[in-house]
């Protein structure tokens, strides 16, 4: 099969926020023949252009979708739904579509139920990001090494997943892993979505004023997150529900274990505790 060669494609990025600023940013060194974007900020747009990132910048996509051999949808979950679907008499006939969005099973789903047989869509979910949003965030690091999430399903074509996969290792990130829609949502659950929640309830835990100054590493590592994106996690959490209350319940047990070790002064059965997170990380 032939190796896809980015320096004949056109690509399209819909949405020039923080992820998909960084994406134009990584892809114009990988020369695609041409770059466009598509956002609803003209300004952004403007400013892209004007700085040489993109080729040209439009508010909707009957201009460039016609004509964009791939077509990278990097905006909220609804949303990426909704463009796919507004916009389905648009694309070019054999056109790639991909998106970024932080559920996939949802996002998947709906758009298969819709789409053009002529049309492939992969989903995908770069495990990359900052804890500030928007394009003047923007910047190809943040996907150095990074991995990079891909749920194909039995309607995807070899050809696409190949144009993914050299997509994926062209802007840095390491070899990207293969996974069930539904899997993703289950594991992104735990390792995503559970620690945004928890670094909230912390945040949200404390009483005290004025405790910038006394704040150590280990409180500032945990609550990282809690600076985050509120829409957009909160479309994220409320569309994956099911699978973050199960991890919720499983915490909110492990919690109570150590609250009624301490509670109970049990030092041994608090040290199992401890230990038993300790050995876990170590094999992390």
């Amino acid at each position: 099969m032939e190796e896809p060669d980015f320096r004949q494609l056109e690509i399209t990025i819909v949405g020039l926020g923080l992820i998909g600023g960084s994406y134009a940013l990584a892809l114009r060194k990988m020369n695609p023949k041409r770059l466009w974007a598509i956002d609803i900020r003209r300004d952004v747009l403007e400013q892209a252009e004007n700085r040489g990132i993109i080729d040209g910048g439009y508010i909707e996509g009957a201009s460039v979708l016609k004509r964009s051999d791939l077509v990278i949808i990097s905006v909220y979950p609804e949303l990426t739904i909704r463009f796919v679907k507004e916009n389905l008499s648009l694309f070019k006939p054999g056109s790639v579509l991909t998106d970024t969005a932080g559920i996939k099973k949802k996002v998947i789903d709906n758009i298969y139920g819709f789409l053009r047989d002529d049309l492939d869509f992969v989903g995908g979910h770069p495990l990359a990001g900052k804890e500030c949003s928007g394009f003047a965030h923007a910047s190809s690091d943040i996907f150095m090494g990074a991995n990079y999430i891909v749920t194909p399903v039995p309607e995807n074509k070899e050809s696409s997943l190949r144009l993914m996969e050299k997509m994926i290792k062209g802007i840095g990130c390491r070899e990207p892993i293969l996974m069930n829609p539904a899997k993703h949502d289950e594991v992104i659950a735990l390792t995503s979505q559970l620690p945004h929640l928890i670094a909230a309830a912390l945040m949200n835990s404390s009483e005290l004023e004025n405790i910038g100054s006394l704040i150590g590493g280990s409180f500032r590592d945990a609550t990282r997150v809690a600076k985050m994106n509120v829409k957009l996690w909160g479309e994220l959490l409320m569309e994956n529900k099911e699978n973050v209350l199960t991890e919720l319940d499983i915490f909110v047990d492990n919690i109570t274990r150590l609250r009624n070790a301490l509670q109970a002064e049990n030092s041994t059965s608090l040290a199992e505790l401890l230990n038993k997170a300790n050995q876990a990380r170590e094999k992390f």
